[in-house]
């Protein structure tokens, strides 16, 4: 059973995603480049962000429960600062690499237009976060236990899938 609710949870979460991938980006290589540099530009932007929010935590005092509220604050903030940040370095770094193709290019023109490179890259920014927002529950759904024991609602991983998908595809 739990191998069902995995796989079943998966492609609710990322059924879209991985649609769209397959259809309009996994045929060309310089698509799936842009993906992979998208995701890996999110994830050290929540590195760097994660690392703010433990250092500032660590040299905080850990009894007082109001000033870990305010430090789990920021790092809230800091980690939606980061990932705009990221997000316009890796624009201007996607701005830097088509100028250098169009140099290269025969033609003169460049082999990806600025909407497909900003549709791939924000394709692996919304697959990489919900890949992240998503993974424990998934983690979850493969046992052992089971959720909607003591009450809670029976219908916990789909209604957690759902969102996800809603949110981030």
């Amino acid at each position: 059973m739990g191998a069902a609710v995995f796989f079943g949870c998966t492609f609710i979460a990322f059924g879209p995603a991985l649609a769209l991938c397959l259809l309009t980006v996994a045929g060309d290589p310089l698509r799936v480049i842009i993906l992979v540099a998208g995701a890996f530009f999110w994830l050290v932007s929540l590195l760097l962000a994660s690392l703010i929010w433990f250092i500032s935590v660590q040299l905080s005092d850990r009894n007082d429960g109001q000033l870990q509220y305010g430090l789990l604050l920021f790092g809230a903030a800091v980690s939606v600062l980061l990932q705009e940040a990221f997000r316009f370095a890796y624009f201007k770094l996607l701005k830097k690499a088509d100028e250098g193709l169009v140099t290269l290019s025969e033609d003169g023109r460049p082999p990806i237009s600025v909407k497909q490179m900003a549709y791939v890259s924000g394709l692996s920014f919304g697959i990489i976060s919900g890949l992240f927002s998503v993974i424990n529950i998934l983690a979850d759904s493969i046992g052992p236990g089971t959720v909607g024991i003591h009450g809670d609602s029976p219908h916990y991983f789909i209604t957690s899938d759902k969102a996800k998908r809603w949110l981030s595809a």
